[in-house]
């Protein structure tokens, strides 16, 4: 093996400078002096490719996966899903189809995942424009439509804005097909061009899970894993105020705690109630903090009506 190394090193050793690892190797002799003749050189082999989009991903979840959130739902359909379905009772009535929808509220709460079941609800796609039926999805629109009077010393985010206000308009004459959605925590910092007419006119408010959503989120992170004399309704109610996400971390939590009395024990251990009671007294509901800056705009800055449905709910939650 010796012997054999040393025998290419000596190969290698006699081969020309231009032969080896040097910006000339990639070239046929001689090696290109000016930027045409490097141009000329290039292959159709070399030349750029596009990046692969990869297969148009459409959700398999409806609305019917989504727990609870009756109100929510009605509003979906009423203002959005049947006058997608309906083309023709939409054209006797006048209704337009332009501008999209905002969804916003506090994070963990489900809107991403209610995005996902209005595009399996259409039977869109869940990407691109050119893929139509589709559903564009601006998740944390937030970031990307910033108010502009922020972006003063940031020219590129300015023109970011600009350039998706101008795309919302095309879609709005072209949109046969093309559902438009966003979601936001922090609606308070969308550039209200993006909030006018045509474009994210129909704003939708997901609040955190009510009694009845929470104990079906419960029980969906609950499927399929060993459990033994649950009661979930008594666990909803010792939950209000946690988000969607909370509940999965509650439900994940509980089933490390018996995997590990499983492991000591030689034999499964299902999860039980205390184990998930216990779960959730150790978790701070994560939707706080959001709540303490959102309620400074409910009370003082809601001037155009916009947060009249989060002011509402505040004060349904003092009076408990």
């Amino acid at each position: 093996m010796a012997e054999a190394l040393e025998g290419d090193a000596a190969q290698e050793d006699q081969q020309p400078p231009e032969s080896r690892d040097s910006p000339g190797a990639a070239f046929a002799s001689p090696v290109p002096e000016t930027a045409d003749e490097l141009i000329d050189g290039w292959s159709a082999a070399d030349a750029p490719q596009e990046p692969e989009i990869g297969h148009l991903s459409r959700p398999k979840v409806t609305l019917a996966d989504v727990g609870g959130l009756a109100e929510v739902k009605q509003r979906l359909q009423a203002s959005f899903l049947t006058p997608m379905r309906n083309p023709e009772l939409r054209l006797q009535f006048g209704k337009s189809l332009r501008g999209g929808l905002l969804l916003w509220g506090p994070p963990g709460c489900g809107k991403t995942f209610i995005a996902r079941a209005i595009a399996g609800e259409l039977g869109a796609g869940f990407s691109a424009r050119r893929n139509r039926p589709c559903l564009l999805f601006f998740d944390e629109i937030d970031a990307l439509g910033q108010k502009r009077s922020q972006l003063r010393h940031s020219g590129a985010m300015r023109g970011v804005v600009n350039q998706m206000l101008a795309e919302l308009d095309g879609a709005a004459s072209d949109n046969e097909g093309l559902f438009v959605l966003a979601a936001s925590n922090h609606p308070w910092d969308i550039d209200s061009a993006l909030l006018r007419p045509g474009r994210f006119d129909r704003t939708l408010l997901v609040l955190p899970p009510d009694a009845a959503a929470r104990e079906a989120i419960l029980a969906y992170h609950l499927r399929d894993r060993p459990t033994q004399h649950l009661d979930l309704a008594k666990l909803a109610k010792i939950t209000d105020g946690f988000s969607g996400a909370d509940l999965a971390l509650a439900c994940e939590q509980a089933t490390e705690t018996a995997m590990e009395v499983s492991m000591k024990a030689g034999e499964v251990r299902p999860i039980g109630q205390q184990q998930l009671v216990d779960a959730v007294r150790s978790i701070r509901p994560s939707i706080g903090e959001w709540m303490q800056v959102a309620q400074n705009y409910a009370l003082y800055g809601n001037e155009s009506g916009a947060y009249d449905e989060l002011a509402a709910y505040m004060r349904l939650r003092r009076r408990r």
